[in-house]
């Protein structure tokens, strides 16, 4: 039997032995200590801002906020596997997997984070190693300064007419991803399952864009940034979570949900194997797992919560709809893939 066939009750069960006891927020309050938490550098506003605040008074601790993308979190753990210095760790999907395959993160169950019981179906990965605190999706971020109605197709970003408006993420970003597997299907013409393994055909294609390209990012915030000022007028392969924000602040920006195909992005927590504050460490996890946190989330990044008890976004695509690739796959082949885009597409 495969693990995906496991339950995910019998699975978090199992990996209850292997961790530690859960410690009170009474305790946690009476000992304050700092927690290294590294995460995406486009959530570190709503996270600083919002959410942290109200779980530091929760549990009567300090977090500090790492923020980076996902590669950069997994060599920074792979870097200081020895002597960790982040307790939490929050990557995309695709990311964890070499993470779990190295040992970086630790199986966690219900018995120290209870509300790991209290998921959707499916939020549970690889033996409780780790869980989706949120669902983002990914779609055509957009200035409304300079476009007077919403990208309805993908095919859109490839128009002459915007040459040097249209801004992508590099390959090295999770989100980086959406736009190969877009390419491959404009090229091949197979839907998005097949097409996700026909990398070559999103190369070709990815080639016809570079005369639009004003510039590849590696930094979301700072793209974002490009579309404000309508510099860019296109983001393609942007996250909710990233545009939305912003757009509820004022700014002139929007994300188009297009006719052929928007994405889903769970987002995963997990906890650092020998991190420091373990216990620190659980109780921060069930904190983002719990309702409150995942309210103030739903509120203020505009992503869909893993945890039913808590409000879901209005306007929220129907995830049924939401194209999720294979990320084994994608985990597999992705440092191969990050050394042809800087070759080809530089």
């Amino acid at each position: 039997m495969s693990l995906n066939d496991l339950s995910r009750r019998s699975i978090l069960k199992a990996g209850g032995a292997l961790v530690g006891t859960f410690a009170m927020p009474a305790i946690v309050r009476a000992d304050p200590k700092e927690i290294v938490v590294g995460g995406p550098a486009g959530a570190a506003k709503y996270f600083n801002g919002d959410l942290f605040p109200v779980l530091e008074s929760k549990l009567g601790i300090k977090i500090l906020y790492e923020g980076s993308n996902s590669l950069t979190n997994l060599q920074k753990m792979q870097a200081d596997k020895a002597a960790p210095k982040m307790s939490v760790v929050i990557m995309d999907d695709p990311v964890m997997i070499p993470a779990a395959a190295e040992g970086l993160i630790t199986p966690m169950s219900t018995k120290a984070i209870p509300n790991l019981d209290k998921l959707v179906a499916g939020a549970i990965h690889r033996d409780g190693l780790w869980a989706n605190y949120q669902k983002p999706w990914a779609g055509i971020a957009f200035s409304t300064a300079k476009l007077a109605a919403a990208p309805t197709s993908w095919t859109e970003m490839y128009d002459p007419k915007y040459a040097q408006k249209i801004i992508v993420p590099s390959l090295s970003n999770t989100e980086g991803f959406w736009n190969l597997l877009v390419a491959a299907h404009l090229d091949s013409g197979k839907p998005y399952a097949e097409a996700q393994y026909d990398v070559d055909a999103g190369f070709r294609k990815l080639k016809s864009l570079k005369a639009n390209l004003l510039n590849v990012y590696t930094n979301a915030p700072q793209a974002i940034n490009l579309l404000e000022q309508g510099e860019a007028w296109m983001i393609g392969g942007q996250f909710s979570a990233y545009t939305l924000i912003r757009k509820a602040a004022g700014s002139p920006v929007d994300l188009a949900t297009p006719s052929d195909g928007a994405f889903a992005m769970p987002s995963g927590i997990a906890k650092v194997t020998g991190g420091p504050g373990g216990d620190l460490a659980d109780a921060f996890i069930d904190a983002m797992l719990g309702v409150d946190a995942q309210s103030i989330l739903a509120a203020k990044a505009f992503v869909a919560p893993t945890n039913p008890a808590a409000p879901k976004p209005a306007g929220f695509p129907d995830s049924a709809t939401l194209f999720a690739p294979d990320w084994a796959f994608v985990a597999k082949e992705r440092a191969g893939w990050v050394e042809r885009w800087t070759k080809e597409m530089s």
